[in-house]
């Protein structure tokens, strides 16, 4: 049992001019040749190559320069950290109340003997003001520390004998070191 949807059907051939048909045969394509030079390229490469050398010299000698710049900034950091630690020291010591005292003295201030308040609601006078005298004036600076006794130690004379031997040897280094010093005088006023 055929069907007729079940065959196929064969559809006439088209019909191509024959100039068509030659061309469209397959053929063999013939090599081409690359017609740039060799030389060209390998200039090119070098070229390219040189550059990029002298990119990373460059690149590295001016890493180089940012790297000095650094370290002589730390330096200049650190020596400012250094000056301005010294400064602080300084105005603390200025600050400090002892000092003020000793700077006020050398002024001739002296504290008061009795201050007198001054009450700023009602603007009465408490206490009595005296006036400062110079005898007034107090010690700012403590006493010295009195010294021991293990620090100030007798005094222990010993007397040395000696035989004649080391007399005699003893006149001899005297002499030698006489004649030393002379030899060397006469040298420098010379001019050697």
């Amino acid at each position: 049992m055929s069907s007729p949807a079940a065959t196929p059907r064969r559809l006439p051939r088209p019909r191509f001019p024959e100039s068509a048909r030659a061309r469209a045969r397959l053929r063999a394509v013939p090599v081409s040749v690359s017609t740039i030079p060799r030389a060209g390229f390998v200039v090119l490469i070098s070229i390219l190559l040189m550059a990029g050398v002298v990119g990373l010299l460059a690149f590295n000698t001016s890493m180089q320069q940012a790297s000095f710049e650094a370290t002589k900034l730390d330096r200049q950091a650190t020596v400012l950290a250094a000056r301005q630690q010294a400064l602080e020291l300084q105005v603390a010591a200025l600050r400090d109340p002892q000092h003020v005292a000793l700077a006020a003295r050398h002024l001739g201030m002296v504290p008061p003997p009795a201050p007198a308040f001054i009450d700023l609601r009602t603007g009465d006078l408490l206490g009595v003001a005296l006036p400062a005298l110079p005898g007034d004036a107090m010690r700012v600076t403590p006493l010295p520390a009195a010294r021991p006794k293990s620090l100030t130690p007798r005094e222990k004379i010993v007397k040395v004998t000696l035989t004649k031997a080391q007399l005699r040897r003893l006149e001899r280094d005297k002499r030698r070191a006489a004649q030393d010093q002379a030899a060397q005088t006469t040298k420098q006023g010379s001019g050697g």
